[in-house]
């Protein structure tokens, strides 16, 4: 439902009208659009839906076990990798696969889909030009291009909002294709 109203103001009180109006949108559930015309104020406001809220990326939700599994990949090193997945139905981030601590990056390429987008983290040692034994975590944003590009949007557009959630991430790689990221790619990006 839409609802409208009608104000009169003089100019300074149009321009409090205004703004207050704004925050209002901003920090509340309706979208409030208003229009001026001459000394007339006509305010449209309707409810946010669920279908709006779901289809921004700010409104992608991401599973609380995706934290809980970075934070011990990264804390206690219990994992080499992790694999997230979107589900596409409920609009979350969530766990698909897991890497133990002694898998290589050979078993973890092998676990993302061909054909379709894919999160992961990558917890990669490495040795330094200087003989120091060395760890970063890479974050991985997998789209081939032979997934659907429904897919690859939704995979970019809420990207950077699920990278927030991952506190510690050191290096990220897009790849469309396996040679993208490529263990010499991912040594050079590491050094």
């Amino acid at each position: 439902p839409f609802f409208f109203s009608i104000f009169h103001f003089r100019k300074k009180k149009k321009i409090i009208l205004h703004l207050s109006l704004y925050l209002l949108s901003y920090f509340s559930s309706f979208f409030i659009f208003p229009i001026v015309l001459g000394n007339n104020f006509i305010v449209v406001s309707a409810p946010f839906g669920a279908n709006m809220q779901a289809n921004s990326a700010s409104g992608m939700a991401v599973h609380d076990d995706c934290k809980l599994k970075f934070l011990e990949l990264k804390a206690k090193r219990n994992h080499r990798f992790i694999v997230f997945k979107i589900d596409e139905k409920i609009q979350q981030v969530a766990v698909e696969k897991i890497g133990s601590p002694t898998s290589t990056y050979q078993e973890f390429t092998n676990s993302l889909p061909a054909n379709e987008c894919r999160y992961a983290v990558f917890d990669f040692d490495f040795t330094t030009d200087e003989n120091c034994q060395k760890s970063k975590i890479f974050f991985i944003a997998w789209a081939p291009d032979t997934s659907r590009v429904r897919s690859k949007m939704l995979y970019a557009s809420s990207k950077d909002r699920f990278k927030r959630e991952l506190d510690g991430i050191q290096v990220e790689l897009q790849a469309t294709d396996p040679s993208e990221m490529s263990l010499d790619i991912v040594k050079g990006r590491a050094l």
